[in-house]
């Protein structure tokens, strides 16, 4: 199994490379402010001989999204499995059109070494909304199985606008107040990006193009953070992977108010900038999303023949 990097070169590894916009929106930070971090975009095992009878493979499967869903959660809690190794980063190969262009061979060597029993699994939330990812990986592997989180798609909602925001404080930019962005003339403002992430059926119609519905499983995130065990189950079989994740692999931290992991006697959490709480949202706001949200909601739970407990 691979372990994680530090949050700090996690984050100077998941922004380089990225548009100047990209980095402006969801970040709040300059492009010339990241100059000095630039270097940190290496491979994980650039510095370490690979351990003998390993490679670097593409992944068996990807995990697409959504964004703000859990993927963090969910990769963590799957490199629990000594049969997984995870992809330390998120890699933005099939959404960005500058790292597409660096080809396959740039891809796989930003994958970690596996023993030929292990699944390679790398996860990268923005390929779900993206136009392009799914014929991309297509092209790549056809038969690869895909995982996808998903949470109720308001309260997805506001924790896109909370990662911003702390973001762009951290940074010292100027924030909005999360109604500003929502509503616009007395109506949801559409062109809000934290909005479009979550109608789910238009993403969902563009992947069902090009896999069938049987290679792409979708964890339930709000179950998943209620109690793990079992969404985590159900992702071994999807992957047929032997059961290996146990309910001792995980402890509820009363402080954070999330479950931790605890595996090869370790103990960790995610980073504080997850489960932060959310702003107070205009009630009448709020419930304008959730009705304008229903209706996808509806469309989506047709597509994939399958109900989820969303308001």
């Amino acid at each position: 199994m691979s372990y994680f990097l530090s949050f700090a070169l996690l984050f100077a590894v998941q922004i380089h490379g990225a548009p100047p916009e990209f980095l402006q929106e969801e970040f709040g930070i300059d492009p010339i402010e990241l100059d000095h971090i630039q270097a940190a975009n290496i491979s994980e095992d650039a510095s370490t001989a690979p351990p003998p009878g390993t490679s670097k493979r593409p992944p068996q499967s990807i995990i697409i999204g959504v964004r703000k869903g859990g993927t963090r959660a969910l990769l963590e809690m799957l490199d629990i499995h000594p049969e997984v190794a995870a992809a330390a980063t998120e890699v933005h190969f099939f959404d960005w059109d500058e790292n597409y262009a660096k080809g396959f061979e740039w891809y796989r060597d930003l994958m970690p070494y596996s023993y030929p029993n292990q699944i390679t699994i790398e996860k990268t939330p923005g390929y779900f909304t993206s136009a392009l990812a799914p014929e991309r990986i297509c092209a790549m592997n056809s038969s690869i199985k895909l995982l996808l989180i998903l949470r109720d798609p308001t309260e997805r909602v506001i924790s896109d606008y909370t990662q911003v925001y702390f973001n762009r404080l951290e940074n010292h930019k100027p924030v909005q107040a999360i109604e500003n962005l929502l509503v616009r003339n007395g109506a949801l403002n559409m062109r809000y990006k934290a909005i479009q992430r979550s109608l789910y059926d238009v993403h969902m119609r563009n992947w069902l193009r090009h896999f069938p519905l049987e290679q792409i499983h979708i964890v339930d995130g709000d179950a998943l953070i209620r109690d793990p065990l079992p969404e985590l189950q159900k992702v071994e079989n999807f992957l047929n992977l032997p059961p290996r994740i146990v309910s001792s692999n995980f402890y509820f931290n009363q402080t954070k108010g999330f479950y931790c992991i605890r595996s090869d006697g370790r103990e960790r959490c995610l980073h504080e900038s997850k489960g932060r709480p959310h702003p107070a949202v205009n009630n009448t706001v709020l419930q304008q999303l959730r009705a304008f949200l229903r209706e996808h909601n509806r469309t989506f739970f047709r597509l994939v023949r399958r109900t989820f407990n969303w308001q």
